[in-house]
């Protein structure tokens, strides 16, 4: 930019007349230039910002869950990303935490959304003489691997000169069809032994942000009275879990399904890595209990055939935890075959659900 002005300076008349216009713009594309600059970029403030979603089942029991770790940017160009790790997912039961992360959201595949969106500075021009504004904000979220573009009514309001809030006027419409997530409101729903989850959540926020470079300003008082608004440690943060802890772990990632072989082979499909890598990661941090693959067939074939299927199943994917380090004397394996079924063997969708690795501990 300077360098054409300095090139208009030099190509054009030297009368002082003309000398002087030039100096006033290039005076006023400096002013320009330095306000630009001085524009702020934020950062999302986790310790005072919350994400909650509502979600139906048995058509009429409303259910409130948070998501605690969160994270973002806005630039001053208007650049916005926020962050969500879904495995900070909090519902106020650890059994039922790691039923959302790994029967609905498949963290172990998936462990965060992302929300990114385009900001208009100009509707937002008058907000620090108003203080408030009321704006409509379209959005695109990445969850599940899916990207989707929606659109929330969002009210921003300057809490202070270097603290903002961005937050929703009203609850915003996530179909989880839109994102591949139907099979898995199944898969919640056999786990829960509970009906009609509606298939609908309504997501609520309030994210706030800070001033790049700013001192630390008092948090909002009402983010600061809860106790329940924050980061939260994850398992990846915990050195070894309590036995309940682990007993709920094994149990769910029994029913995820994301173990998988070659049709009438023992042979695992790299697909089933990032379960199993999960998996290593919960017998690690379980050293009292030992735990059991079980691996089950459908009943096509004989029942021999089947049972001895399901035992190299079952130690192919023993043999896998303990490749990763896992103590031998910690993990055994055993194959059923098709003796205790979860469903009846008559359609495909329900010898699929037969044909599963299980996992369940005894103390050592």
């Amino acid at each position: 930019m300077f360098e054409v002005v300095a090139f208009w300076l030099k190509t054009t008349s030297k009368s002082p007349a003309a000398r002087a216009l030039g100096l006033i713009v290039a005076s006023l594309l400096l002013l320009g230039s330095q306000a630009a600059n001085a524009a702020p970029n934020w950062t999302l403030d986790p310790t005072a910002s919350v994400i909650t979603y509502q979600s139906v089942k048995k058509n009429t029991i409303v259910e409130t869950n948070k998501i605690r770790n969160i994270s973002g940017t806005l630039s001053a160009a208007g650049d916005a990303k926020v962050t969500f790790d879904l495995n900070s997912v909090d519902t106020g039961v650890d059994l039922r935490n790691v039923r959302m992360r790994f029967l609905f959201f498949e963290t172990f595949k998936y462990p965060t959304a992302e929300l990114t969106a385009k900001v208009d500075s100009a509707a937002f021009a008058d907000l620090a003489t108003k203080r408030r504004v009321k704006a409509t904000l379209p959005f695109r979220l990445n969850l599940h691997g899916v990207d989707k573009d929606l659109e929330a009514s969002v009210v921003v309001t300057m809490i202070s000169d270097n603290m903002v809030s961005v937050a929703s006027e009203a609850p915003v419409a996530v179909h989880v069809e839109d994102f591949g997530l139907l099979p898995n409101i199944d898969k919640l729903q056999q786990a829960a032994n509970v009906t009609n989850i509606v298939p609908t959540a309504s997501v609520s926020f309030d994210f706030v942000f800070t001033a790049d470079g700013s001192k630390p300003a008092a948090t909002p008082a009402a983010a600061a009275s809860s106790a329940d608004v924050g980061p939260v440690a994850t398992d990846a943060a915990k050195a070894n879990f309590s036995d309940e802890e682990c007993l709920n772990r094994f149990a769910v990632l029994s029913r995820t399904g994301a173990i998988y072989f070659r049709p009438a082979s023992a042979r695992l499909d790299a697909k089933s890595r990032p379960l199993l890598t999960e998996v290593e990661g919960v017998v690690g941090k379980c050293p009292s209990l030992k735990v059991e693959v079980s691996g089950y067939t459908d009943s096509d074939g004989s029942p021999e055939a089947n049972k001895q299927l399901s035992e190299r199943r079952a130690q192919a994917v023993a043999d896998a935890l303990i490749a990763a380090g896992i103590p031998r004397n910690q993990v055994s394996s055993a194959g059923y075959g098709e003796e205790r079924p979860v469903a009846a063997n008559d359609t495909p969708k329900n010898k699929a659900l037969n044909r599963r690795i299980e996992f369940s501990a005894t103390k050592l």
